[in-house]
């Protein structure tokens, strides 16, 4: 029993040490200025870490319970606390979008439904220029965010194409406010955060302090790494306002898998395929798919960046597990993605099942290579 504690005890350690190498590795080649991540399985934290800085000047360390915006993590959020009125029958998938917001106009294109909403499937467009995708103007609630484009004509008839947008998720949110009763952010903290027991969660808002909070940085093609431009997350709270901790995430995670935030059946609806076209990973409610493998099933989550942040969360159900990577740097996406594969394919800390299911050379080969980063999990499962 002695040897067989210190030989696991060796493979934990062997396993923190090799995760903390990748994240210090991202800092001394100067990928990001600060990032963080971390390992669950089942209710059980396996690792997590940080390197580099929250705030470059002051030298603030970055670490695991160091807050950081979230991004487009957020629209997992929101999918989850859609779901949830869902679940409770005040809510209907395939119902028009003026069901519950009479006031937003109709499309000559055709009825936008909750269930686009979802999947990024309404025919609504993105940000229209860099004005709006660096937005400097305060919002004072969700009515004012949706007002920006309300009156755009769609791209698309909605439910035939994918396109992804935020301000689809923004438009969910004010679903959340009417249904509920509740602000956006009261929901959330209701619903998800403290029954998650997330302590380390909130909406940014520019004007409000907010202790431990990261600096946000941005690096450029040539490799140089500069504090970015106060930005404005109020036009897109819903779809990447709010910020967390890497400790913080996995428990939200954690949350999902465990049937806390919503009912098992539930989950397999958000992540069933839609019957939709992709250039890249298909999406279901909230979440990337990457994919099914026979040996240990679905794998899905989400990415975000944003200015000042590249993020990742990656679920494996069946196996119980989540990972969790976060930067304080946009423009590290490819980064970010590498170190989460590479967390799951540690040896040491690789699921029972997986072991079987990875071929040699594969893992390597995609972490080496250029290819786009939502394809890399793709080729990591093969």
């Amino acid at each position: 029993m002695l040897l067989q504690s210190i030989h696991i005890y060796g493979q934990e350690a062997t396993y923190q040490t090799k995760a903390n190498h990748l994240l210090q590795k991202a800092i001394d080649e100067n990928q990001c200025a600060g990032i963080a991540g971390g390992f669950l399985v089942g209710d059980q934290v396996k690792w997590m870490g940080g390197a580099g800085f929250a705030d470059l000047e002051k030298e603030i360390e970055f670490k695991a319970t160091t807050l950081s915006r979230l991004a487009s993590i957020t629209k997992s959020m929101t999918a989850i606390a859609i779901m949830q009125l869902y679940e409770s029958g005040l809510l209907e998938l395939d119902e028009s979008i003026q069901t519950y917001l009479p006031g937003f106009p109709m499309k000559k294109e055709g009825t936008i439904t909750i269930r686009h909403l979802l999947q990024h499937s309404s025919g609504l467009d993105g940000y229209q220029s860099d004005g709006e995708r660096e937005n400097k103007i305060n919002y004072g609630s969700l009515t004012d965010a949706v007002a920006i484009f309300q009156d755009r004509a769609l791209i698309s008839t909605p439910g035939q194409e994918f396109h992804y947008s935020t301000y689809g998720y923004v438009l969910l949110g004010q679903v959340i406010e009417k249904i509920s009763g509740l602000t956006y952010t009261d929901y959330l903290q209701k619903n998800i955060w403290d029954k998650a027991a997330m302590t380390e969660t909130g909406i940014e808002y520019t004007d409000e302090f907010v202790k431990n909070k990261a600096e946000t940085y941005h690096r450029n093609s040539k490799g140089k790494i500069r504090k970015t431009d106060a930005t404005n997350l109020s036009d897109r709270i819903p779809g990447g306002g709010v910020y967390s901790s890497v400790s913080d995430v996995l428990k939200f995670g954690n949350a999902i898998l465990a049937n806390t935030l919503i009912k098992a059946e539930t989950l397999q609806i958000m992540v069933e395929l839609p019957d939709l076209q992709y250039d890249g990973n298909a999406y279901g409610f909230g979440w990337y798919l990457y994919g099914e493998n026979p040996k240990y099933g679905n794998v899905f989550g989400h990415n975000g960046t944003q200015t000042g942040a590249s993020t990742f969360l990656m679920l494996l159900p069946a196996e119980k597990t989540v990972i969790v990577v976060l930067s304080n740097t946009s423009g590290a996406m490819q980064e970010v993605t590498n170190i989460a594969i590479s967390l799951l394919i540690l040896p040491q800390n690789l699921p029972v099942n997986m072991k079987c299911c990875l071929r040699s050379g594969y893992e390597v080969a995609a972490l080496k290579s250029s290819i786009p980063y939502y394809l890399l999990i793709k080729y990591v499962y093969l």
